[in-house]
């Protein structure tokens, strides 16, 4: 449900006493009301919220996977990367056979798809930096709709049938379907190991999860199936604090994701280009000349992906060289209004799930939290840790497997993101904050793998350019274009006719296919907008 608001011109003022959550479940949205409620800060209910997810949203919400949490709290900006690692055992040719080629399925299915996973260091390392109300308060929610049970949505019953008829479909043995077959719609759902693990987390924080009972049960999990994640890659797991992107756009301050996340860069290349390019003239939202202009721009974007950008603490990513105003500018002249650019004449510039989940919250105080967390592809890797109840993502595919090679999203990458022990994967999460006299004028975020970018720079696009409420900006057509598969744009619905008819005749194939997950708060000159988009299960509230 969203608050109808009219989206002001004008922001920089906090919303004061209002509150709001954008969360993709009701378990979640309610949890996360509760503790802001308590006198718990945007923080507080991220962490709470998180843990719910991994109860209630098996497909994207985790403690087996990891994420991305944006801060914005007292003035002052923070990012928890807690994104998974590549086991100390990893290499980069470990997808390949003898002849070099990758090996289908082995990097998305069964018990070497996983990273170490981070969400549980993550959650612990924001508690300690801005957490407000005890640990244990926080877990527990989610302990409890473990142990008890939650009455199971009609959409997760349906994604749980559809994954396992996939796994059917192509052969694969894994033990997804032992622990959630029986999750069937409207019944009650409990899973007493999950509640077990995280009443260990509830009790010891995060060393109740990296050390002792829990990583002894991973680690003998991983031994027993030929897995390679270890007690000793478990002890030695650490979330990282990094300082978030903060660039000047169109009179807004944007406050956004740092590498490992390639979103943060591709938003601002997109923002920025955006605006030197479009015409004088509004340009009419959704038309022909639109979609052409930003599909444009995003073969730029991407070409400069699949080059520049990986883990930091493995790769010097040149962050200032890509959001330089004066090589956009550059970067952007290349940019054909009226036809088609060659795809394969897109180089980089520089001279040298689709299951995620994402939610945003705002507290009283005007601080607020841009979260997005994600074991991949829907159910991850579709292993559950036997005795510890939780899946297994599947994040290693967001590696390169071998120079240019798409992975399942389409995305190329290089010798910046190929496979290395104790390195990050190259992530489209994007979480991500728009200030105004730095006071939180927008929260926004979406999963999606490499459509997670389009989501978000439309969605600050929608709002600032085209004055849409959060309803709208949740809920109106996004596409999405990342240079390969050469000329598609994938669009959530079908264009008018027209619009379709016209990019057809330029050359684009449009393929119309669902994508993203928004939930978005915005505050309207000291009112607050909430919406989650309408093809999912979210709940969003404002109070």
């Amino acid at each position: 449900m969203a608050a109808l608001f009219i989206l002001c011109a004008t922001s920089g003022v906090h919303a004061k006493g209002q509150m709001a959550v954008a969360m993709p479940d009701s378990y979640s949205a309610d949890t996360a009301r509760a503790i802001l409620e308590q006198g718990g800060n945007a923080v507080d209910a991220a962490i709470a919220a998180q843990f719910v997810l991994a109860v209630t949203l098996p497909e994207a919400g985790n403690i087996g996977g990891g994420g991305f949490m944006l801060i914005h709290k007292d003035g002052q900006g923070d990012f928890i990367d807690y994104r998974e690692t590549a086991p100390s055992s990893a290499h980069k040719d470990m997808y390949l056979d003898k002849n070099g080629d990758v090996v289908p399925y082995k990097s998305l299915y069964g018990i070497h798809a996983s990273g170490v996973p981070g969400s549980v260091a993550g959650m612990w390392l924001a508690h300690q930096k801005h957490g407000s109300l005890k640990w244990h308060d926080l877990v527990q929610p989610a302990y409890t709709l473990a142990a008890q049970g939650f009455v199971v949505h009609p959409k997760l019953a349906s994604s749980i049938e559809r994954y396992i008829a996939r796994l059917k479909s192509k052969d694969i043995t894994v033990n997804f379907a032992d622990y959630f077959a029986r999750a069937t719609a409207n019944s009650v759902f409990k899973q007493p190991e999950l509640a077990a693990t995280l009443k260990r987390i509830r009790d010891n924080g995060q060393d109740g999860f990296y050390k002792g009972e829990t990583a002894k049960i991973i680690a003998n999990f991983m031994h027993q199936h030929g897995g390679i994640i270890n007690e000793e890659d478990l002890k030695n797991y650490k979330a990282v604090s990094r300082v978030p992107i903060k660039e000047s756009w169109n009179g807004y301050q944007v406050l956004t994701s740092p590498p490992p996340s390639s979103g943060g860069i591709a938003i601002l290349q997109w923002l920025k280009m955006y605006e030197m390019l479009k015409p004088k003239q509004q340009i009419e939202h959704n038309s022909t000349l639109y979609v052409h202009l930003l599909a444009e721009i995003g073969k730029r974007v991407f070409a400069d992906r699949a080059e520049y950008l990986g883990d930091p603490d493995f790769f010097d990513v040149p962050v200032k060289a890509l959001t330089n105003n004066d090589y956009l500018k550059k970067r952007s002249e290349g940019v054909l209004l009226t036809k088609i650019s060659t795809t394969e004449n897109i180089k980089p510039g520089l001279k040298e799930s689709e299951q995620t989940t994402h939610f945003s919250i705002v507290d009283k105080m005007g601080n607020a939290v841009a979260n997005t967390t994600t074991i991949n592809l829907g159910f991850g890797s579709g292993v559950v840790v036997t005795g510890a109840g939780f899946l297994l993502n599947d994040e290693m595919d967001d590696f390169s497997a071998k120079p240019g090679v798409m992975n399942v999203f389409g995305a190329l990458g290089g010798v910046a993101n190929e496979i290395q022990p104790h390195k990050r994967m190259l992530s489209s999460m994007t979480p991500t904050i728009l200030l105004k006299n730095n006071a939180v004028k927008m929260v926004t975020g979406s999963p999606g793998g490499t459509t997670i970018i389009s989501s978000v720079y439309q969605s600050i696009l929608n709002a600032v350019e085209f004055n849409m409420s959060a309803d709208q900006v949740a809920n109106t057509t996004r596409f999405h274009h990342q240079l390969w598969p050469k000329n598609v744009i994938r669009t959530q619905q079908d264009f008018t006719n027209t619009v379709t008819q016209d990019l057809q005749k330029m050359g684009y194939e449009v393929e119309a296919r669902n994508f993203g997950d928004l939930h978005v708060i915005i505050n309207n000159d000291g009112n607050l907008d909430a919406a989650s988009q309408a093809t999912g299960r979210g709940k969003s509230m404002v109070f």
